[in-house]
């Protein structure tokens, strides 16, 4: 017998997302959408999916999961962004999965990431894996402001087939987000004892880059690479910049 699933869907102003994530997670036996009090049309087009359209007030986005998920009716847990797509294959492994008496506690899934509708197979992201298919009583999120990952109390295996993300339209909305992530990183790093220094400004951004562009090979990308690994320095650069300013006090 098939272990039952539950997906959860955290969202925020997603009106042009949620409807096709949502129609791609119909498989799942419950279907919940917890939302930070969107302002756009985000709640209608879920309520046509789904009941259990749940509200609470967006700290940032670790403690919003850790607090939906015991909330979840079934163990088994998916976790979907509005940008994301499960397709037919991993729909179907997923399935299988859970018809097979699971062996982990846990499952790795890659993510096929897109900018713009181009696919970015290389860099950074052509490397980008994430826990989404776990035991509701096994997991908890790190507690970090940005880029927290799932701890598992357990086993963790991977899926063959790939979450499809799309990431965002244009460049414009990726660097507001790179804006909004930077502020996130520092308070992190300095939560963590971080200092800021001229050094890190200066060397991490180039490092970073050379990293993605050349040792991951994210010029096989093109263009797209280019501007991607170009931005995710730029990332950097904010991120230890925010910190300096914070342990240095300037203003």
């Amino acid at each position: 017998m098939r272990e039952k699933l539950t997906v959860i869907v955290p969202t925020y102003n997603e009106e042009k997302n949620i409807e096709a994530c949502l129609k791609s997670l119909t498989f799942a036996d419950e279907i919940i959408v917890v939302d930070s009090f969107s302002t756009d049309k985000t709640k209608d087009i879920a309520l046509k999916f789904t009941d259990n359209f749940i509200e609470h007030e967006y700290v940032y986005s670790t403690k919003q999961k850790n607090w939906i998920i015991p909330k979840a009716k079934y163990k088994w847990i998916l976790l979907v962004d509005a940008d994301e797509r499960v397709d037919e294959k991993l729909k179907n492994e997923i399935l299988s999965v859970l018809e097979n008496a699971p062996t982990f506690d846990a499952y790795w899934i890659r993510r096929r990431n897109f900018i713009s509708g181009r696919e970015i197979k290389h860099g950074a992201w052509g490397r980008d894996k994430v826990i989404r298919l776990f035991k509701r009583d096994r997991c908890r999120y790190e507690d970090k402001e940005v880029h927290g990952e799932i701890i598992v109390d357990g086993k963790t295996g991977k899926l063959k087939n790939k979450l499809i993300h799309y990431t965002y339209n244009n460049v414009d909305e990726y660097i507001s987000k790179l804006i909004r992530y930077s502020v996130w990183g520092a308070n992190q790093r300095y939560k963590e004892g971080w200092k800021g220094s001229l050094i890190n400004v200066i060397f991490q951004p180039p490092f970073i880059f050379f990293k993605n562009y050349i040792l991951y090979l994210g010029f096989l990308d093109g263009i797209d690479g280019f501007i991607v690994e170009i931005l995710n320095s730029y990332y950097v650069l904010l991120k230890y910049i925010r910190l300096w300013e914070k342990t240095s006090k300037l203003k």
